[in-house]
């Protein structure tokens, strides 16, 4: 089974793709699944334009993109949250791949996630990708929002808190058993 898993950020310190990065590797080992990690650094793509789109400058690595999706048995988000929604590398990549191909998270089961410094934990961000997502075809079957990053998390321990501990282990649960495990 191959998992693919990426932030929807473009920090180089993001604590979404540290968490992204500790979910990935946990399902690694309790699935025994194969991980490609994403960084979406790696899709340096102009802001979408329907005139860019007319004149068939679509970025090959939209295509590239579009295709690591279409190997993935399973897909990991952590959305970052900017103002309330989501990060300009996140929206302008979904911009171009919906032109593309509606439909190009293939719906297969998603495991979307979200953090933030601040105690809502990218709530909004969240709110926003559960309506928003299923429409290019996210099958999201669990999401997790982790507030307060800082106190709440250790790249080694994970998750510190035991009640934010108790409530991921079954929203993670309901993705691991999407697969059968």
């Amino acid at each position: 089974m191959k998992l693919i898993a990426f932030a929807g950020s473009s920090s180089i310190h993001s604590i979404n793709k540290q968490f992204v990065t500790y979910v990935g590797e946990k399902a690694v080992t309790d699935m025994s699944a194969e991980l490609e990690l994403l960084d979406l650094n790696d899709y340096d793509i102009p802001l979408y334009s329907i005139d860019k789109e007319k004149r068939g400058e679509v970025p090959p690595e939209v295509h590239t993109f579009i295709a690591k999706l279409k190997q993935a048995d399973g897909i990991i988000i952590s959305l970052a949250e900017h103002n309330g929604s989501y990060t300009v590398v996140f929206k302008n990549l979904m911009d171009w791949a919906s032109r593309i191909e509606l439909g190009f998270f293939q719906g297969v089961p998603m495991l979307l996630l979200s953090t933030s410094p601040g105690g809502f934990g990218g709530g909004n961000v969240m709110e926003a990708a559960l309506a928003r997502l299923p429409k290019f075809q996210a099958q999201i079957v669990a999401h997790f929002s982790l507030p307060k990053f800082g106190e709440n998390f250790d790249q080694e321990k994970g998750i510190l808190d035991a009640a934010l501990h108790s409530e991921f282990d079954k929203k993670y649960s309901l993705f691991r058993d999407a697969f059968g495990n």
